[in-house]
């Protein structure tokens, strides 16, 4: 039986696998179709996967306390996703996963300050060993930077905020409560763009966007589940994995071929992973003592 700690830890490594997949997806559609047009079909698709769901509710689903935060929320993920998915379609599956890597440094930051969370030294040396290794993957000052990387940046810190957000209101709500907010609103947002920037998809790349949209359904419900279930700083030093997986999902599918700097730094990258697993094993095996000592 998985304790908080492991089943978050689970639902993590769920959500890296899913996301990765989603990205891949949604660059596949981007060699057809603009961005927003990718993005309102990826939310809305999503919001029509859910929709039985909320059917069989009886809308009961959008019952919350958390109203205005699930409205900001939405509004600050929209250009989180849409920068990103734009900086996906000029940037190596991997160098995109690689600059994400700056989200676990700013959410450990500001939930220690918004949330009052608690940061330990084995999740901080975890924290810098993976910014450390996303600074030899990118080498600012020693290679150019484009314009694909300061859009990954900027998404970056966006999303920072949302996962902030996304803590707050997992207090209250479910995780498919959360889902269903967020795909409504940013279907309803982004909706005057499509109008402006349409694109007409093929039959393939509709069906890439559907299966992005299931992936990120999947992502979004394991990861807003995980934050319900324990601190934010402790699951953010096992997002690094995905650089694994992104790799090999572009070396399979895009034929990027991740070059020496790629893997130094994501090998400092999963020394931190490891760290910090070591850790929660040993205070996980602390709290079963302390329990067998009580009932002793």
């Amino acid at each position: 039986m998985l304790n908080n700690n492991q089943f978050a830890i689970f639902l993590i490594i769920i959500s890296i696998i899913f996301g990765t997949l989603m990205g891949t997806f949604i660059k596949l559609a981007q060699e057809e179709l603009n961005v927003f047009t990718t993005g309102f079909l990826r939310f809305f698709f999503g919001f029509l996967i859910i929709t039985p769901y909320i059917l069989k509710t009886k809308f009961e689903v959008f019952s919350t306390k958390n109203l205005k935060i699930h409205i900001l929320r939405s509004a600050l993920n929209l250009p989180a996703m849409l920068l990103g998915f734009a900086a996906l379609a000029m940037l190596p599956l991997e160098k995109m996963t690689a600059i994400h890597f700056i989200v676990p440094i700013i959410v450990t930051i500001l939930a220690v300050i918004f949330l009052k969370e608690k940061i330990y030294l084995y999740r901080s040396i975890a924290l810098v060993m993976g910014f450390l290794g996303m600074l030899i993957i990118l080498r600012p000052g020693i290679i150019d930077i484009s314009i694909g990387i300061y859009m990954a940046l900027i998404s970056s810190l966006i999303w920072s905020v949302v996962i902030i957000l996304t803590k707050k209101v997992s207090k209250d709500d479910s995780a498919i409560t959360i889902l269903s907010h967020q795909y409504l609103y940013m279907s309803l947002f982004s909706f005057p763009l499509v109008i402006y920037f349409w694109d007409q998809p093929s039959l393939k790349t509709i069906i890439f966007i559907l299966c992005a949209a299931m992936s990120g359904t999947i992502l979004h419900i394991a990861l807003n589940h995980a934050y319900k279930l324990v601190d934010v700083t402790m699951t953010q030093p096992y997002s690094f994995l995905g650089l694994v997986v992104s790799s090999i999902i572009g070396y399979f599918v895009f034929s990027d071929k991740p070059d020496f700097y790629t893997w130094l730094g994501a090998s400092v990258i999963f020394c931190g992973v490891l760290l910090i697993s070591y850790r929660e094993l040993q205070l996980n095996k602390e709290i079963t003592r302390k329990r067998l000592n009580i009932n002793s």
